[in-house]
């Protein structure tokens, strides 16, 4: 997190001098800045990249355990009902999402809280996401 922080906080002052070295430039008639604003641009660009491409790293490396799955006897359509569960959705989002009735998902639910030994939702997505059955 403090490092994330470092480099937001190092693009904001870089950003600022750029501002001002390109007032700088505009009230002197100086045209060479043109290549230091080409350069911080494409620092920006490089820096972007490596932001993604590190937290679509972090999206990647999780595993999840089919086996575990099995064994606890969730079937598929009761895996999407979990899936969608932990985006947040209400029975009647999920219904929509997946084009079934309020009253299967309703099922689906009922049947996950049993499987995974939880009375509410939220406790269901924790134990899942523990058992490492939901990405975290």
């Amino acid at each position: 997190m403090k490092k994330t922080v470092f480099v937001f906080s190092a693009l904001i002052i870089a950003l600022l001098l750029l501002f001002k070295l390109s007032r700088y430039a505009y009230l002197s008639g100086d045209l060479s800045i043109e290549i230091v604003i080409g350069v911080i641009a494409i620092v920006f660009f490089v820096v972007g990249i490596y932001i993604n491409k590190k937290s679509l790293q972090k999206e990647k490396n999780h595993f999840i355990d089919h086996k575990k799955i099995e064994e606890l006897g969730i079937s598929k359509r009761e895996y999407e009902v979990l899936v969608q569960i932990s985006k947040g959705f209400s029975n009647k989002e999920i219904a929509d999402t997946l084009f079934l009735s309020e009253s299967t998902i309703k099922t689906h639910v009922s049947n996950l809280l049993v499987k995974l030994d939880s009375k509410r939702r939220t406790q269901a997505i924790e134990k899942a996401k523990n058992l490492q059955i939901l990405p975290i």
